[in-house]
């Protein structure tokens, strides 16, 4: 998987939608790491970031490049047999919900000490390192602060121009340049809220069959702030 196949579900259908994948100084590092797992170390990594940095899309995408299971941390079994779920390539995501739960969390110890016998790789998501999930097993918390890193950061400018830029034209929106630079440093800084401003901007556009307006952005960002309170 190199960053050029990367894609992003960028489109308004997520089941149709399959724009391209923006690198940027925020996920560059992150997008070689996961082009790079035939050399992690022991074959296990950790994807840290916060809420719509896109850690769940490069995910998504690597364990369709190596046929990964996909699992949430809080659904991880309890008890019971792990061998069938560490036979083939793991992502376990949002792992630090499990956290706290003695049950879930021996369940991601048993399953990294199977991953390590069987030799598949283990790609585990989180918006925060292990060291402040509030883990309750030590073993796990060893193993997992010993774990390889690596981090995305939130979307800068750039990346979220070209999002904002992509995710209007697969709307058919033409848009003017000067709209997206004045919701760049006004904007929450993410992908998810990209979508839901472009989102938003279609319905009002479409309610008054006019096109996209820096009045119509403030409008929405306002309505956004309202509810934020």
């Amino acid at each position: 998987m190199t960053a050029r196949q990367l894609t992003f579900d960028l489109g308004h259908d997520p089941a149709l939608g399959r724009g391209a994948f923006f690198v940027g100084p925020s996920n560059a590092v992150a997008v070689a790491a996961l082009d790079g797992w035939e050399g992690w170390p022991n074959r296990r990594m950790l994807l840290v970031g916060p809420a719509g940095s896109g850690k769940t899309h490069l995910a998504a995408i690597w364990a369709g490049d190596v046929g990964a299971r996909r699992i949430e941390g809080f659904t991880l079994p309890v008890q019971g047999d792990l061998t069938g779920l560490a036979s083939g390539p793991v992502v376990v995501e949002n792992a630090e919900d499990l956290a706290g739960e003695r049950g879930r969390e021996s369940g991601l110890f048993h399953l990294w000490n199977l991953m390590g016998e069987t030799g598949q790789p283990l790609l585990i998501t989180a918006a925060l390192p292990p060291r402040d999930w509030g883990l309750v097993l030590p073993d796990l918390a060893s193993r997992l602060l010993s774990a390889p890193v690596t981090r995305l950061e939130p979307p800068d400018d750039g990346l979220l121009s070209a999002v904002l830029v992509k995710l209007f034209a697969d709307r058919q929106l033409a848009v003017d340049p000067t709209v997206v630079a004045w919701l760049l440093p006004r904007m929450d800084r993410s992908i998810a809220a990209a979508r839901d401003i472009v989102g938003r901007l279609d319905q009002l556009s479409l309610q008054r069959r006019a096109p996209v307006s820096r009045g119509m952005a403030a409008e929405i960002l306002d309505f956004s702030s309202a509810q934020a309170d």
